[in-house]
């Protein structure tokens, strides 16, 4: 369909503004998370204008696209944002560049100076593209208040191609401020690209070839991949991984697990020592996080050969499946995770005790934040016989992830108890998603790790070769002198608060969080 077909110009005389707000909510984009401006003072205004259009107030940038990516991960429909000129986008960058490592669909709508006061170069004047752009897979600036409508369409399309896009558009003042008659309907959904017969067949080849073979997936997990993933593994012999960093997993008792590359990159070619044949599923060959001096950074074994089952653009699904009949294992019994739930822990606070802890008092059905950086990995993993729940976790390595993360996720499952593992360092970074959990009452119990610095830093020195680091060097990577008093921070949001310095203390902050309906947060001292 053309844009020119898809434009009606008839109706009601309404603002540009007004018809990109009906355009979101026709196409099934019905939250803003929103940090306005001057420049978005009618797109504000238009949200009056539909009762189906439920607006977010975040009190940084970096929530808002934070806030919009924890919410399509959970629902697969993508938010809007709404964020004002090049410097308001800019402040979201770090998480919509989370997203799109992600592959969440994110609508960005970005407000501009009026197309005619461009010229004069005032103050917040900037490249809002030029912004935009890196962290975008589509870009475009409306051109007047008929092309709006259109525009927000086309945006919607881009969010929803497969597997998920970063679509941004920016909306100059006049083009939200003038009247139209113009109006869009929905565009039909992009679908993911066909099944690749002659992949599948190598693939399974290599499969039936009797010689070590690893299925590293990326992608959203759901139970049902990996169900069929796992059938592939237990009729073959082979192996299923998923890479360090996915955007959702469905886990816990009764699902099929995936064990985590390693993220140290080491470990990670240890796991993958003595592998023939690795098949990529929606991912790309391993490598490290980071280059390191005189250490290799590609993780494909020497002699291993690479397979691609499908691409991240491709049916995952329907390739999975495929695959699953040409070997003929659609019958095969997998391996499930058990229920377990320990008993309530006691001695030291320590991530192991905080894990044991959480999977104790494990809500089912629950939404697990995860960016609990060196502490919360341990925990994470205590949890995975907990009852059945999604995990989310950090993509793009970009930190002040967890909190808006956790925020949207509420938001967009507000019957489901949404943890968040939060590492102290990179909380404090968009901390102020605690005011808008404070104001939409929304069911969040945020876990501080407070070990009172950068951990995964102090890790990393000497990783990288910078050794015998002194104090003016240690002081960079401490988060001590003043220590950060995260209740007092918390209540001054709204956010009712705990400090745990024993496990004891922990485990009645815990239970007393869980309980007690919207957010709360608990300062774990480790």
């Amino acid at each position: 369909m053309s844009s020119s077909d898809q434009t009606t110009p008839q109706g009601e005389d309404r603002s540009g503004a007004e018809s990109l707000v009906q355009t979101f909510v026709d196409a099934g984009v019905n939250v803003c998370f929103a940090n306005p401006g001057t420049s978005e003072m009618h797109f504000v205004a238009a949200l009056d204008s539909n009762p189906e259009m439920r607006c977010v107030l975040g009190l940084f940038e970096g929530v808002v696209t934070g806030a919009a990516d924890g919410y399509a991960r959970m629902t697969g429909m993508p938010a809007a944002t709404l964020t004002h000129l090049g410097p308001g986008l800019g402040n979201g960058l770090a998480n919509i560049h989370n997203a799109k490592k992600a592959r969440t669909p994110m609508v960005n709508v970005i407000g501009d100076h009026a197309t005619f006061h461009r010229k004069y170069d005032a103050p917040l004047t900037s490249d809002v593209e030029g912004v935009a752009k890196p962290m975008s897979h589509w870009v475009k600036v409306s051109q007047s208040a008929d092309d709006v409508a259109k525009d927000g369409a086309e945006a919607v399309q881009a969010a929803l191609a497969p597997p998920g896009q970063v679509a941004s558009l920016i909306l100059p003042a006049d083009t939200a401020w003038n009247r139209t008659q113009a109006s869009a309907a929905p565009l039909p959904r992009l679908q993911p690209n066909a099944v690749n017969s002659d992949q599948v067949e190598d693939v399974a080849k290599a499969l039936q070839s009797g010689e070590s073979c690893v299925l590293l997936i990326n992608g959203i997990l759901t139970a049902e991949r990996l169900a069929m993933a796992n059938k592939v593994a237990q009729g073959t012999g082979a192996r299923v991984i998923s890479d360090t960093f996915v955007s959702r997993i469905e886990r816990g008792a009764g699902r099929a697990e995936a064990m985590r590359l390693p993220y140290f990159g080491e470990q990670a070619a240890e796991v993958l020592a003595g592998t023939k044949h690795l098949i990529l599923i929606s991912t790309q060959p391993p490598i490290t996080f980071f280059a390191y001096p005189e250490k290799p950074n590609w993780l494909t074994p020497e002699g291993c050969e690479l397979h691609t089952l499908v691409e991240r653009d491709g049916d995952i699904d329907g390739s999975l499946q495929a695959l699953v009949d040409v070997l003929g294992v659609g019958q095969q019994a997998i391996e499930t995770t058990q229920l377990v739930r320990p008993d309530r822990p006691v001695g030291d606070l320590s991530p192991k005790a905080l894990g044991m802890s959480l999977a104790h008092y494990f809500p089912e059905d629950a939404i697990l934040v995860d960016e609990g950086g060196t502490t919360g990995g341990p925990i994470a993993m205590m949890t995975q016989n907990c009852a059945p729940h999604d995990y989310l976790m950090l993509t793009g390595g970009s930190i002040g992830y967890g909190m808006p993360a956790a925020t949207g996720a509420a938001v967009a499952c507000p019957d489901r108890q949404v943890i968040n593992l939060q590492g102290d360092g990179a909380g404090m970074y968009t901390l102020q998603a605690l005011w808008t959990q404070a104001r939409e009452n929304l069911n969040v119990t945020t876990i501080v790790l407070a070990n009172r610095k950068y951990a995964i830093l102090q890790i990393e020195f000497g990783r990288v070769g910078a050794h015998n680091p002194g104090p003016k060097a240690m002081s960079m990577l401490d988060l001590s002198n003043p220590d950060l008093n995260w209740v007092s921070l918390a209540e001054g949001m709204g956010v009712p608060a705990w400090r745990a310095n024993t496990l004891e203390e922990f485990n009645t902050a815990l239970a007393a969080s869980l309980s007690t309906p919207g957010p709360s947060l608990i300062e774990a001292v480790v």
